[in-house]
């Protein structure tokens, strides 16, 4: 897999790709790396890949970092061997990472998001999809009927006009949207919270990815398994890719999908 020497950096700074379960020292949080790319941005190094080859101290001197945490990076940068075994892993499954320092990152998480878009992705399929015109379909996993219909009635919209569906991949809502879709060969991109290792075993997401209609994405390790940190935390991600949203089922003023349509709705995305 060939990735650039920035995208590399921001990879061994803020992945648990390759490390242990609990490793020491842990990667940086989205909340560190802002702070560490803007003391980049502003010192004589510049990107990300200036930092290989430095020592604590030199990372200290060049970012002003307290000595604790220049070599907090230091030990993360040296972990190169671990890393590359990971990313061939991954690569031989179909899974490749995006950071932030990548081109083809979608445009509408810079835009939108700002410092808040995710440092990493890992996706499956194809990235292109990734911010094209399309809705944005989330919901209950829990549906009547009534729900069910309407789900697969929108997703069905959306293969017949050609545009993406967003969504993620939950069962209830999502499941039933992105596969109407996906059956009338329309796209589909999911924003996973559960594990992108475990989705492109689904045999109509690994029907759709090899078509290319379809791209799996999560912002998360892609063997870690489901949480309510990082379902909370994708709903963004599926609002900001698209242009529009529907919301086809909620609990009332409560759960996760009443919530991220309320910071969509204030956010004005």
């Amino acid at each position: 897999m060939m990735i650039s020497p920035d995208a590399q950096a921001i990879i061994m700074l803020c992945s648990y790709l390759g490390l242990p379960v609990d490793p020491d020292p842990k990667p940086l949080t989205l909340r560190e790396w802002n702070s560490v790319a803007r003391k980049l941005a502003t010192s004589t190094l510049a990107r990300p890949a200036g930092l290989f080859g430095l020592t604590a101290t030199d990372l200290q001197q060049a970012l002003d970092l307290p000595e604790a945490e220049a070599e907090r990076l230091a030990r993360l940068l040296l972990r190169g061997g671990g890393l590359a075994i990971e990313l061939e892993r991954l690569d031989s499954l179909g899974i490749h990472p995006l950071t932030r320092a990548d081109a083809e990152y979608p445009a509408r998480y810079r835009e939108r998001l700002k410092e808040s878009a995710p440092p990493v992705l890992f996706y499956a399929g194809s990235k292109e999809l990734l911010g094209q015109d399309g809705l944005a379909v989330v919901g209950s996993r829990n549906l009547d009927p009534a729900g069910q219909e309407c789900a697969a009635f929108v997703g069905n919209a959306c293969g017949w006009s050609g545009l993406v569906l967003y969504s993620g991949g939950a069962r209830g809502v999502d499941a039933i949207s992105m596969k109407a879709s996906l059956e009338n060969r329309g796209a589909a991109v999911g924003i996973l919270a559960d594990s992108l290792e475990k989705a492109i075993r689904i045999p109509e997401y690994r029907a759709a990815l090899s078509r290319g209609d379809a791209c799996l994405v999560t912002a998360t390790h892609p063997a870690a398994g489901f949480s309510v940190g990082a379902a909370m935390g994708r709903n963004r991600l599926i609002y900001t890719l698209a242009d529009h949203a529907i919301v086809v089922a909620s609990e009332v003023e409560q759960g996760g999908t009443w919530a991220g349509a309320s910071e969509a709705l204030k956010a004005q995305w």
